[in-house]
């Protein structure tokens, strides 16, 4: 049996916004003892990450990184029909994911000790994000 919830999440622009309560809300309203949450953005211009969830200087490198991989407004871009961040925020969709799997056990997420599921807003304006959350 399965179980599907759609979150909505309004993000400020840029940057990563921690949705592991949510997603561990839907897993634990699904009550399955043994399987796996399938989490999936319906966007292409943010993704999703597994990253360290104690450090925050974690995810302001990450942004460095990908800043230097994927710059706004970069000349070389033709995909700009948004403005500047536009293809750079696809780029870093496709270089991030749209989508992750975590073991679920007990009726909840078996992340390790200093994981968190994190939204990575690639656009610098506030956006709404829908993610679906598939429990089996």
């Amino acid at each position: 049996m399965a179980h599907q919830t759609i979150l909505e999440i309004a993000t400020p622009g840029r940057g990563t916004r921690d949705i592991t309560a949510a997603v561990a809300e839907v897993v634990r309203a699904a009550g399955v003892d043994c399987g796996l949450a399938h989490v999936f953005v319906q966007h292409t211009s943010c993704s999703l990450l597994i990253t360290e969830n104690a450090d925050p200087d974690v995810r302001r490198d990450l942004e460095t990184v990908l800043a230097g991989l994927a710059p706004d407004g970069d000349p070389a871009w033709r995909h700009d029909a948004e403005g500047p961040d536009d293809m750079a925020a696809h780029v870093r969709t496709m270089l991030t994911g749209s989508s992750l799997s975590v073991p679920v056990g007990g009726a909840r997420l078996l992340l390790g000790t200093w994981q968190g599921i994190y939204l990575y807003e690639h656009r610098t304006a506030p956006h709404r994000r829908r993610i679906v959350v598939t429990v089996l």
